[in-house]
């Protein structure tokens, strides 16, 4: 029997959640929150660099995303895996292969297809049992900021370094939401408040970016994160910052992998882990591999705990710097395909592996720098201005630390 009540409603969208292979579920209503008021300062500040997109009006009231809009349902779904953080490492460095970061975000398949396919799946039984609706499913594609519907939805608080954290699961979560016309009771109920926030006076994450991107506690520059620099920005990453980014090649998980509450997540072991194996890390097999070419994305396989696959194959989870920089562009729409690094495009994700090679001078042995310095030297001759500049800056600083 379908559901009637709006109550009920709720409990049975939630209980489809949990069948699709969603961690977290809650509804809010389709109000406007005073964090969307707030936008307009942030915007005003410049704190959104050349994110254009962020200035779209719609993002300032879930009814301009959709018309008669009532209820906003939140998806999350962990992507947290069992690797180890950047924070360990990055830190321990490799004398002959130095390693890179790839946000742990962009270690599998892109989210949005792999999360949005299950919220079709909840529209589809939403219409067969509730009836012909308006609704519309967004993995961040449309002109919703869903980490604020999820505080509403009363999935977490929003933390110091501005992400969403759920006290059982931290903050390695996508999240994807439903918005419709049709009513459903509220998660937190029409007079709970949301989740407290639970941030107290720590302030790890304010205090271990290392480009200075949180300008205040819950207010991120985005002309200073590292993310920003590796997958947003199109043209030069301002030299400013190049040695504080690292060895950082798409994306930052500094502040998340700092924070107290993912440690916590992480030492409740199996019972916060990602349920979607598409999230594991990619394995890409090595350029002979006699099982013939790679399926799309060119994996065959999936990292669980090492930065090693087989022998002879690259793993996205601490890639190797000097793959990166040596692919071509035809590899690397064949490598990231399906990806969520592919954002970043071609050269982008080169100029990054060029600062990262740069940034790794001062760990490298003998036989490493020789190699490296000849493969920055084949870049910077590159006729991309882009590739070159960044490969002139990597050789540069190698050099600064002989």
């Amino acid at each position: 029997m379908a559901p009637v009540g709006e109550r009920e409603r709720t409990e049975w969208i939630t209980a489809k959640a949990r069948e699709a292979g969603i961690d977290l579920c809650g509804v809010a209503p389709a109000s406007r929150f005073p964090e969307l008021d707030r936008m307009t300062e942030w915007l005003e500040r410049g704190h959104a660099g050349e994110m254009r997109y962020l200035h779209d009006p719609r993002r300032r009231s879930l009814d301009r995303a959709l018309e008669g809009a009532k209820s906003v349902i939140v998806c999350g779904a962990s992507y947290r895996t069992g690797e180890p953080l950047s924070t360990q490492i990055l830190s321990e460095g490799d004398r002959e292969r130095p390693r890179g970061w790839i946000s742990r975000y962009g270690w599998g398949d892109d989210y949005h297809d792999v999360l949005l396919p299950r919220l079709r799946l909840l529209l589809d039984a939403m219409r067969a049992e509730l009836g012909d609706l308006d609704s519309r499913a967004y993995v961040d594609t449309g002109p919703i900021v869903e980490r604020v519907a999820a505080k509403y939805a009363g999935l977490g608080w929003l933390a110091k370094n501005t992400c969403l954290i759920n006290q059982k699961w931290g903050s390695f979560l996508f999240l994807g939401v439903i918005v419709t016309t049709l009513a459903f009771e509220p998660t937190l109920g029409p007079d709970a408040a949301p989740p407290p926030d639970l941030c107290g006076s720590c302030r790890r994450c304010i205090d271990a970016c290392p480009t200075g991107a949180f300008v205040e506690p819950y207010v991120m520059d985005a002309r200073r994160c590292i993310a920003y620099f590796t997958i947003e920005l199109r043209g030069p990453i301002p030299e400013e910052f190049r040695p504080a980014m690292g060895k950082m090649v798409f994306g930052c998980d500094i502040c998340q992998d700092v924070c107290p509450w993912n440690q916590k997540a992480a030492r409740a072991g199996s019972a916060t882990l990602g349920r979607i194996p598409e999230f594991l890390p990619r394995v890409v097999p090595p350029p002979a591999d006699p099982r013939g070419p790679a399926p799309a994305g060119a994996t065959t396989a999936r990292a669980t705990a090492s930065a090693h696959g087989p022998s002879g194959a690259h793993s996205f989870f601490a890639p190797e710097l000097e793959w990166l920089a040596s692919l071509d562009e035809g590899e690397y729409r064949r490598v990231f395909r399906g990806s969520p690094v592919k954002r970043a495009k071609y050269r982008g994700l080169v100029r990054n592996a060029c600062v990262a090679l740069g940034n790794a001078g001062g760990e490298l042995g003998p036989e490493a720098r020789a190699r490296i310095e000849k493969l920055l030297e084949r870049l910077a001759a590159s006729p991309d201005d882009l590739i070159a500049g960044h490969a002139r800056w990597a050789l540069a600083r190698l050099q600064a630390v002989s």
